[in-house]
């Protein structure tokens, strides 16, 4: 086992990654041509169909991008002791939640923001991430829209490339107080309780964004600051939250959930619950702490 538990023994941190790369921008070519209307590349469909059921909808391009990444993982690594857990295969019928309780585990959502893709917004993005004992070590999220390939590997740090290879840090912005943060949230999950906390929380702005990825990206680049998840009637899920974790982790901001507890992942149902709370960390133990006050007085079910 490698001493930082990034990757495996047998596996070299950087032949993954230049295959992730790859893997990474051919999503992209097959993104960017179903948003377009086009014919996509490496032989699959043209048509772009859509099924409400669920937990919302599912497109061709969904599909196209789960079987490249999923398919790439498989056939470029004779290492085979990961499982990979994406968002459109545990919704097949043949899905056995029980079968995912390997310490490695890659965690995938081949279309972050499917609404945003569908309804024509660029703020939608593939989440990528490699998880060890339900701990996210490598998260990789890609905003094709933006050129922006985010890389976050726990221990070593944070980053993002364009296409041509060029590589850019990310910067946090300095603002503290928590009156002069500018929160990142939703396009469509709202409720009413989540208006109310932020209604307490007072941040000078908001700015609505729909990926978590893309929300997550935000703070990378210092436009905004914090992002809040509460869960409504459903809760967001592993392959939501994994990659975006381990990249702001990776940054030196902070994921947790609001009384400062990690998150954890491969849990049975692969649900993240709760009040979750991403920032740049300057300013996380106030927003947490402000959090929880409101919470014990008015939700005490979202203390977890």
């Amino acid at each position: 086992m490698s001493i930082d538990l990034v990757v495996p023994e047998e596996v070299e941190l950087t032949t993954l990654l230049d295959e992730l790369r790859k893997l990474s921008w051919a999503s992209a070519d097959v993104l960017m041509a179903y948003a377009r209307g086009k014919e996509p590349p490496y032989g699959f469909p043209k048509s772009l169909t859509v099924e409400e059921g669920g937990e919302g909808p599912v497109s061709a391009a969904d599909m196209a991008v789960n079987e490249l990444l999923i398919s790439g993982l498989k056939d470029n690594f004779t290492f085979n002791d990961w499982d990979i857990l994406s968002e459109e295969t545990s919704k097949e019928k043949t899905f056995q939640r029980d079968d995912f309780k390997k310490d490695w585990c890659w965690i995938i959502d081949p279309l972050d923001g499917t609404k945003d893709f569908l309804q024509g917004s660029e703020n939608y993005a593939v989440h990528i991430a490699l998880a060890y004992k339900q701990k996210p070590k490598i998260g990789i999220v890609l905003i094709p829209e933006k050129n922006e390939l985010w890389f976050g590997i726990l221990g070593i740090g944070a980053w993002f490339e364009n296409r041509d290879g060029s590589k850019k840090t990310f910067s946090f912005s300095e603002r503290l107080d928590i009156s002069k943060l500018v929160l990142v949230s939703s396009k469509n999950h709202q409720q009413s309780i989540l208006k109310d906390l932020l209604s307490t929380l007072c941040f000078a702005e908001t700015k609505k964004i729909g990926s978590v990825g893309c929300k997550v990206a935000s703070i990378l680049r210092g436009e905004a600051d914090v992002y809040i998840s509460l869960s409504g009637k459903t809760s967001p899920k592993d392959w939501d939250m994994a990659a975006p974790h381990a990249l702001i982790e990776a940054a030196g901001g902070t994921f947790s959930h609001a009384n400062g507890t990690n998150l954890t992942y491969q849990k049975t149902n692969y649900s993240q619950s709760g009040c979750l709370i991403a920032s740049h960390g300057k300013s996380h133990q106030n927003i947490c702490k402000t959090a929880m006050e409101f919470f014990s007085l008015k939700e005490p079910k979202y203390i977890v």
